[in-house]
């Protein structure tokens, strides 16, 4: 089952598969699937036609995949636009929700290790 250019696994429960979407969560996933009157537990696999088509239908009147992607990017873009506090924190790569940089900002800096070691180097063999 491919829905907006995304397949959705055959073999995973519904509630969980509809997640491989940008934008659908648990909830959201719940909610399609409760409007389309179709079992959370049940597998994409297992799906008629008819239900599949119902879902798609559901999963297309969100704003999800591309359009949030853009909608996320032009939000930030405007951040920095606007020279706003956390505009000048997306432009630096560094968090923007108010957390410590001391420690624990390695996902958004890159992972990088900048520790002294002892001090002492090596002395070189004569």
């Amino acid at each position: 089952m491919r829905i907006l250019g995304i397949t959705i696994p055959d073999n995973k429960r519904l509630e969980i598969a509809l997640t491989e979407l940008y934008g659908v969560g648990r909830s959201r996933s719940l909610h399609i699937l409760n409007t389309a009157k179709v079992s959370p537990a049940s597998k994409a696999k297992d799906l008629s036609v008819e239900q599949e088509n119902e879902i798609r239908k559901i999963v297309e009147s969100f704003r999800i995949e591309g359009d949030l992607k853009r909608e996320v990017a032009s939000n930030i873009k405007r951040l920095k636009d606007i020279k706003s506090y956390r505009g000048s924190r997306h432009v630096k790569r560094l968090p923007v929700r108010g957390q410590r940089t001391k420690t624990n900002s390695r996902t958004l800096r890159g992972n990088v290790r900048k520790t002294m070691g002892s001090g002492r180097k090596k002395e070189e063999k004569k």
